[in-house]
Order: C-alpha cells, then sequence, then structure tokens
C-alpha cells in the first residue's frame, strides 16, 4: 500500500478589510473589484469604474455597515474563519492555516506559514470555502491560488476540492443549522443566495447553448450544470428542503447583494421583502447559503436591513438564521470533504 503523502490544509475565504477605517475599506474595495473575475469589464473601463465611481462613493457607506458588526477581535468574516481552523484542527492530525482571497491572511502567508511549520510537507489540500461555482467567487479564489503557487516556486504540490453544493455533508450539515428555527408551523424559509451577473452566468455554460435559454434550464441535465451557480443554488434548496421535509410553498429562492445597473439573478431579496407580506407571509426565516461564515452580506444585509424592509412592509416576525459558522456539525462536514 503506498504511504500516504504529508499534506497541510488552506481554508480560502473571501476576505474582509483590515479595519473599518474608511481609507481599508477603500483599499479592500478597490482590490475586490478590481478582479477581473468579479467586475469582467476591459481593465481601463474597470479602473474607472472602480477606483473613479465606485469606490470613492461606496468606501464611506461600506466603512458605516463594517462598524456595524465589527467585533473586539476584528472582522466576523476572518474571525470566524480563524475559529473553523482550530475546531478542524481538533479533528485531524494536518497542519491547517486560512488565506482570504482579498486581503489579510494573504494566499502567500498560508503557503509559506504552512511550509515553514511542516518543512516536509508534500501536498497542500485547498478548500475553497464556496459551495457553489462562479466565475466571482470559487474560480477566482482557485486561479488566484494557483498563481502565488506558480510564482512561489514552493516544492509542494496543491489540490483544490470542488464546489460542495449538493454534498451529502454539506447538506445535512446546512439543514441541521436551519431546522431548530422552523418550529413554528407558519415560518416560511427564505434560501437567499449572493447574486451575480447574468452574464457570468452565459460565460460559464460551457456547451454556450444551455444556461438561461429556457425557464427549465436549472433542472434539465446539462454538462453546464458543471458550473452554473444558478443550477448549484436551487440544488442546494432543492436537497435542503428535502432533509427538512418542507413542502413547496413553505420555501422560496431570492438573490442579494446586487451591484450596478445590468441584469442579476433574480427574484431580488429586497423586492421580496415587500412582497413576501403582500401574499400572506409574515414570518419569515431568511437562511443565506451562499457563505459558510457569517459576514457583512448576512449580519449587516439581511440580519439589519432586510430585516428593517420586512417588518416595514407588513411582516411580523423576521428571524435570521446564522450561517454554519463553527457549528460541530459544518467542522465534521469539513473533515469528510478533505478526506473523501
Amino acid at each position: 500500500m503506498a504511504e500516504k503523502k504529508k499534506r497541510g490544509i488552506i481554508l480560502m475565504n473571501l476576505g474582509s478589510p483590515d479595519s473599518t477605517s474608511v481609507s481599508d475599506v477603500r483599499n479592500y474595495l478597490k482590490e475586490f473589484l478590481m478582479d477581473e473575475r468579479v467586475i469582467d469589464t476591459p481593465f481601463l473601463w474597470r479602473t474607472l469604474l472602480v477606483k473613479g465611481i465606485i469606490t470613492p462613493f461606496r468606501a464611506p457607506k461600506s466603512a458605516e455597515a463594517y462598524h456595524s458588526i465589527w467585533t473586539k477581535e476584528g472582522s466576523p468574516l476572518v474571525v470566524i474563519t480563524r475559529q473553523l481552523k482550530e475546531a478542524l484542527s481538533k479533528e485531524i492530525p494536518e497542519p491547517v492555516e486560512i488565506s482570504m482571497r482579498y486581503g489579510n491572511p494573504s494566499m502567500k502567508a498560508a503557503y509559506d506559514n504552512i511550509l515553514a511549520g511542516n518543512p516536509g510537507i508534500e501536498e497542500v489540500v485547498l478548500l475553497p470555502l464556496y459551495p457553489h461555482y462562479a466565475m466571482s467567487s470559487y474560480e477566482t479564489a482557485v486561479e488566484y491560488a494557483k498563481e502565488v503557487y506558480k510564482n512561489g516556486k514552493y516544492p509542494f504540490t496543491i489540490s483544490m476540492i470542488p464546489p460542495f453544493y449538493n454534498n451529502p455533508a454539506y447538506i445535512d450539515a446546512l439543514a441541521e443549522s436551519i431546522r431548530s428555527y422552523l418550529t413554528n408551523k407558519d415560518t416560511h424559509l427564505l434560501f437567499s443566495y449572493h447574486s451575480i451577473p447574468e452574464r457570468h452566468i452565459a460565460k460559464s455554460d460551457v456547451t454556450g447553448t444551455h444556461c438561461l435559454k429556457t425557464d427549465e434550464c436549472c433542472i434539465t441535465a446539462s454538462p453546464a450544470h458543471k458550473f452554473c451557480y444558478r443550477h448549484q443554488c436551487y440544488e442546494t434548496t432543492r436537497l435542503v428542503a428535502l432533509r427538512l421535509g418542507l413542502p413547496a410553498e413553505k420555501y422560496s429562492v431570492a438573490f442579494q447583494s446586487k451591484l450596478g445597473r445590468s441584469e442579476w439573478l433574480k427574484p431580488a431579496t429586497t423586492m421580496r421583502m415587500g412582497q413576501l407580506p403582500e401574499e400572506g407571509i409574515k414570518n419569515l426565516a431568511v437562511v443565506c447559503p451562499s457563505f459558510v461564515s457569517d459576514c457583512l452580506e448576512t449580519l449587516e444585509e439581511i440580519a439589519i436591513r432586510e430585516k428593517e424592509n420586512f417588518l416595514k412592509a407588513g411582516g411580523e416576525v423576521f428571524t435570521f438564521i446564522p450561517c454554519m459558522n463553527i457549528q460541530p456539525a459544518w467542522v465534521s462536514a469539513v473533515v469528510k470533504l478533505i478526506n473523501n
């Protein structure tokens, strides 16, 4: 029997500003939005858009938003990812590091740290903490990790864990994180996924003829589904609803965090906050399966702003369901993802 390689694990998350200062938030936004897989326009236009229009106006508002959720330890997303590392380290013998796609700790720091502490390491397994494939999340994280690895000329090999949107361990953990919030029979569960531009869906369609071509594209079998964010979101929803025994009328899907004027995935979460009470849904629970760690988009956008929108529209009970963070079922799921 072949001897197992000496491995290390890196957990990759999105990232966060170093502080809530406008300058740190501005720097973070520039790095994030200048990514050609996030705003996929020509470089000169992207530079004008990001540095001349978006960032100057968005940075002060984003700084206020970050300030509303910041902890004594720092950014919730970074803190929770570190906590996940610590929890995982108690369950597996391999060394674990974390990196962010944008901001700190950097990918280079993660590679360097894992090598410095484990000089005989042969393989590094990278787990991008994005359940679903999108060019602006999973793809950019993987390509960034590959680029840093190539430039660093590291002595170990690297391997990537694929999107886990339909992995039974992830589905079970996500369902368990939701279950206790659905004790009231009147509760409607909204799956709020991060939205992306529709053109990203089309660009990721390996067939060039499937995605967004019909109303049934996400439930019609196709090789495109391996890279289709929209299909994968709906598949996660279907599998979790099945685990929870939810009838179709007790849950729905929406997409949050739109940026800009182009067509993004719909329906928009913020629009649904105004519509659901009119449809008779007054008791709402919201879960955000695009994220495994609570962050600005969950703690501020959903738990604060969208809650306010729902209650103003006539809703009576709004329940924000936290991300899986470091829940034991999720830690166990991460172990299974790494060891599969």
